[in-house]
C-alpha cells in the first residue's frame, strides 16, 4: 500500500511541480513524476508474479490499471504476464520482434539511433515501445490488438489536450520524465542476464527451452544492487535489483527480496555486480550495446562487471 500510495504522490505532486514557473520545482516534478513511473513499473512485476493480492484476478486488475501509469497501456497486461513467464521457466530473453537482426540492415537507421543513444537518448527502448503501437498493424497475429492500441491512443490523446489546457508545461516536461524512466529501466534490465535470445514468443515452447536448468539460471543472472552497504537504497528500485533471490524465487515479494537475498547467499558476492562498474560499463558501451545480443552462457565475468556490454530492448513491459 505504501507503494501504490508513493505512485500516487509522484504523480499528483510531480505534475504539480511540472506546472509551477520555478525551474527548481520543474525539476524536482520531473524527477518526482519519472521516479513515480518507475515504482509503477515494478509494481506492474509484482502483480505478474501474484505477490500483491492473494487473489489472481485483483493482481491483474492492479496491473492493468498500472500500465497507464507507465505509458505501456498499449499492450495488454496478460500479454506482458505471459512473456514475462517465458523468460523465468525458459531462462532466456523470449521475445516476438528482434530488432537486432533488422536494425543491422539499415545502417543510414542504425548510425542515427547510434548518435542519440551517443547522447544518452535511449532510442531503441524508444523504437521498441513504439512498437507496440505498429506491430498489431504489420503481423497478422496481433492484428487482435489493433481495436486495444486505437483506443488507449485516443484517450491518452485526450488526456494531454485536457493536461495542455491547463498546463502547456507539463506536456512539454512530461517527455523528459518519460525518457528518464526509460533509462532508469533499461540500465536495471541491461546487466542482469547473460541469457540467449529466441524469438519464439509466439510460438509454443520448443526444445531450446528444455536446454537450460537451475544452475544455468543463477550462474547467468545477476544483481544490480544500488547499494550493498546501505540496502535501504535499493527501493529506489522497489528491490529489483536483487534479481538472483528474484530468479531463485520468484513470487517472494518485493520487500522480502533482501532477506531472501541474505538466506540463500550470505556473504556471497559472486553475482553482485557492483553498481559503480555497471555505470562505467553503460556508459561505455551506450553505442556498441545496439546491436551486441546476449553472450550465452559465460557464467560469472572476473572483472564484476566493469566490460559487461550488455543488452538492450528486454523490457518486461514491452510483450514482443
Amino acid at each position: 500500500m505504501l507503494a501504490l500510495l508513493y505512485v500516487l504522490f509522484a504523480f499528483v505532486i510531480g505534475i504539480a511541480g511540472m506546472s509551477q514557473s520555478l525551474p527548481a520545482a520543474n525539476i524536482l516534478g520531473v524527477l518526482l513524476l519519472a521516479h513515480g513511473m518507475v515504482i509503477a513499473a515494478y509494481m506492474i512485476h509484482e502483480c505478474a508474479h501474484n505477490t500483491v493480492f492473494s487473489n489472481n484476478r485483483n493482481n491483474a486488475r492492479l496491473g492493468n490499471v498500472l500500465l497507464w501509469f507507465t505509458g505501456a497501456a498499449y499492450g495488454k497486461y496478460e500479454d506482458i504476464r505471459s512473456k514475462h513467464f517465458r523468460h523465468h521457466v525458459d531462462r532466456a530473453d523470449v521475445v516476438a520482434f528482434d530488432y537486432r537482426t533488422r536494425l543491422a540492415s539499415y545502417p543510414r537507421l542504425c548510425k542515427i539511433i547510434k548518435a542519440l543513444e551517443w547522447v544518452y537518448i535511449p532510442a531503441i527502448e524508444i523504437i521498441m515501445h513504439a512498437l507496440v503501437l505498429i506491430l498489431p498493424f504489420h503481423q497478422a497475429q496481433r492484428k487482435h490488438l489493433r481495436k486495444h492500441v486505437i483506443s488507449v491512443l485516443a484517450i491518452r490523446v485526450l488526456i494531454f489536450a485536457l493536461l495542455f489546457a491547463w498546463s502547456p508545461r507539463v506536456v512539454l516536461l512530461y517527455p523528459i520524465a518519460y525518457l528518464l524512466f526509460l533509462t532508469v529501466m533499461r540500465f536495471m534490465d541491461t546487466h542482469q542476464h547473460t541469457y540467449e535470445v529466441f524469438e519464439t514468443l509466439d510460438q509454443e515452447r520448443g526444445e531450446e527451452a528444455r536446454r537450460f536448468n537451475a544452475e544455468y539460471e543463477q550462474r547467468n543472472t545477476f544483481s544490480n544492487l544500488v547499494s550493498v552497504r546501505y540496502p535501504w537504497l535499493n527501493l529506489l528500485t522497489l528491490n529489483f535489483g536483487y534479481h538472483n533471490a528474484h530468479h531463485a524465487r520468484p513470487t517472494t515479494p518485493w520487500y522480502r527480496l533482501p532477506a531472501l537475498h541474505r538466506e540463500l547467499y550470505g556473504s556471497g558476492d559472486e553475482q553482485i555486480l557492483p553498481f559503480g562498474n555497471l555505470l562505467r560499463a553503460f556508459h561505455r558501451y551506450r553505442t556498441r550495446r545496439i546491436l551486441n545480443a546476449d553472450e550465452g552462457d559465460i557464467g560469472m565475468a572476473a572483472d564484476k562487471g566493469i566490460r559487461f556490454v550488455g543488452v538492450d530492448g528486454v523490457s518486461f513491459l514491452t510483450a514482443h
